[in-house]
């Protein structure tokens, strides 16, 4: 048995390649699809429409499985939604405790759930550090031009 030439071939004495020698340096082309997609999408061509009636039929049985399954693919589930709450006005990091105290008096009054809460309480912090680095940057240009003169 007689071993390739690894000056040929691009691989190492180990079998495997070399820096900048891959088997196919191009890859896989764009667009393409594997084996089983393909089969898959020609089975649905074929027979989605047939699937999907069952699927209904068998919902409408009670098999609550089909069902699920079917408003998975009908509805797309839920991300966000507004949330219809009068968060105090924020215009200084002062004005951040006030507003955290609002989102958490209202978690407490059920008319906000933990998650929106929490996502508020977020969206809070990030505006306070957004403040307080633009009053950091404002106060070092005022040290700045006081040096420079």
């Amino acid at each position: 048995m007689t071993e390739a030439d690894p000056t040929k071939t691009g691989r190492k004495p180990n079998g495997r390649f070399g820096p900048g020698n891959r088997g196919n340096p191009n890859g896989r082309p764009a667009g393409s699809r594997n084996k089983a997609s393909l089969l898959l999408a020609e089975l649905i061509d074929n027979e989605g429409e047939g699937i999907v009636r069952a699927m209904i039929e068998a919902a409408k049985g009670g098999d609550t499985s089909a069902g699920r399954c079917l408003v998975d693919r009908l509805v797309p589930p839920r991300k966000d939604r507004p949330i219809r709450f009068a968060l105090p006005p924020l215009e200084t990091a002062a004005d951040a405790p006030r507003a955290v105290a609002a989102i958490v008096q209202a978690v407490a009054a059920g008319e906000l759930s933990a998650a929106e809460a929490g996502d508020l309480a977020g969206l809070v912090g990030r505006f306070s550090q957004v403040i307080e680095v633009t009053e950091i940057e404002t106060r070092l240009r005022a040290i700045e031009e006081r040096v420079n003169r």
